[in-house]
C-alpha cells in the first residue's frame, strides 16, 4: 500500500519523507511511495513522482551500518557501475544522510540462486563483475582481511558473546590471510557483496549489478570466490567461470578462490553477530550468520585444505 508525503507514520517512512524533502525538483508534485522488500543493510523504497518519466529507488541506511559501510565509496561505485552499463543510473546522491537514490529499472527482477544454474545467465554475470573490476581503482582500499579484522573489534567492543570455537576459526582466517598475502594480492574494485539479489535480470537475461554499499578495493579473486559461493556452483562450473574471466583456470587460482570463501564466510558470520545486536531491519540475522559459519567450518574442513593453502 502506497503512501504520500505527509502520511509517514515508522521511524523508516519519517526518514524516507526528509530524503524527498532534499530533493528540489520533486517540491509540489504528486509523489507516492511504498516500501521495496529485500535488503538486509538498508531500507528501500519505490518513489513514483507525478509527470516524471521513471520513477526512483530511494534507499535509506539501515540503523548501525555506518560501522561497515562508507557511502561515500558506495556512491563512486554506484557511478563507476554505470558508467559499464551493468550498472543502474544514479540520480542522486544526499551525502549528509548517506542516501543514494537511482532511476527504478521497471522490466527487471531481482535474480534467484536457481537463475545461475542457467550457463548463459552466469557468463553475463560474470561479464558484468569483471567489467567492474576492471574499472580504476576506488579510493578506498579495504581487503576482505580489514574487515574481519574490523568485525572482531567491533564484536569485542559491543560485548557480544561469541561461541567457544571462534578463536580457533579466526586462527585459520589468520594463517589463509598470511598465505594469501605472501602470494600477492590482485587488487582491483570489487562489490564485495555477490548475493543472488545483487543481479537484476530482464527477460532476455540481461544482466544490471546494484548494491554497493560494501564496495572497495579488494582481491578480484576475493570477489569470484564470494560469488561462487553464493551460488553454490560445482567445481566444473567454478573452472568454467575462471577460465572465462581469466584465461585459465589451473591449480593456484583455483586454491586462491577457495581459500577466499573461508575468509567469505567468516566475513559474513561475524557482521551476522553485529547485525544481530544493532540492525533495525527484520531480517534474522542469527540464523544467518549460523549459516554462514557452518559453511566456513565446510570449507575448513575438505579434505584439500591443507593442499589449497600450499597451491597459492
Amino acid at each position: 500500500m502506497s503512501k504520500q508525503p505527509g502520511e509517514a507514520q515508522s521511524r523508516q517512512e519519517h526518514r524516507l519523507e526528509q530524503a524527498i524533502a532534499c530533493m528540489p525538483e520533486w517540491q509540489n508534485k504528486s509523489i507516492r511511495y511504498r516500501p521495496v522488500s529485500g535488503g538486509i543493510s538498508n531500507a528501500n523504497w519505490h518513489v513514483a513522482i507525478d509527470g516524471s518519466p521513471c520513477a526512483f529507488f530511494v534507499k535509506i541506511p539501515g540503523e548501525g551500518t555506518e560501522r561497515f559501510i562508507n557511502r561515500d565509496t558506495a556512491h563512486e561505485a554506484s557511478i563507476k557501475a554505470a558508467d559499464t552499463g551493468y550498472g543502474v543510473p544514479v540520480v542522486a546522491y544526499l551525502r549528509e544522510s548517506g542516501v543514494e537514490i537511482f532511476e527504478f529499472i521497471e522490466g527487471w527482477r531481482t535474480s534467484s540462486n536457481l537463475d545461475f544454474q542457467q550457463r548463459d545467465i552466469r557468463i553475463n554475470a560474470l561479464l558484468a563483475l569483471k567489467s567492474f573490476n576492471n574499472q580504476p581503482l576506488l579510493k578506498q582500499t579495504k581487503t576482505v582481511f580489514d574487515m574481519l579484522d574490523e568485525h572482531v573489534d567491533q564484536v569485542r567492543s559491543l560485548q557480544i558473546q561469541v561461541d567457544p570455537d571462534f578463536a580457533w576459526l579466526y586462527q585459520h582466517a589468520r594463517r589463509a590471510r598470511k598465505t594469501l598475502e605472501a602470494a600477492g594480492l590482485d587488487m582491483a574494485p570489487c562489490m564485495n557483496d555477490t548475493l543472488a539479489g545483487n543481479f537484476m535480470l530482464n527477460t532476455q537475461n540481461h544482466i544490471r549489478l546494484v548494491d554497493f554499499e560494501y564496495a572497495s578495493n579488494n582481491d578480484r579473486a576475493y570477489e569470484l570466490a564470494l560469488w561462487f559461493g553464493e551460488m553454490f556452483y560445482s567445481n566444473r562450473q567454478e573452472h568454467e567461470l575462471l577460465e572465462e574471466y581469466y584465461g585459465k583456470s589451473d591449480n593456484k587460482i583455483f586454491a586462491r578462490v577457495q581459500l577466499y570463501k573461508y575468509l567469505a564466510d567468516m566475513k559474513w558470520s561475524t557482521w551476522a553477530l553485529i547485525q544481530n545486536h544493532v540492525a533495525d531491519i527484520d531480517f534474522d540475522f542469527a540464523k544467518y550468520g549460523a549459516w554462514k559459519k557452518l559453511r566456513a567450518k565446510s570449507v575448513l574442513n575438505h579434505p584439500d585444505w591443507e593442499n589449497w593453502l600450499n597451491a597459492v
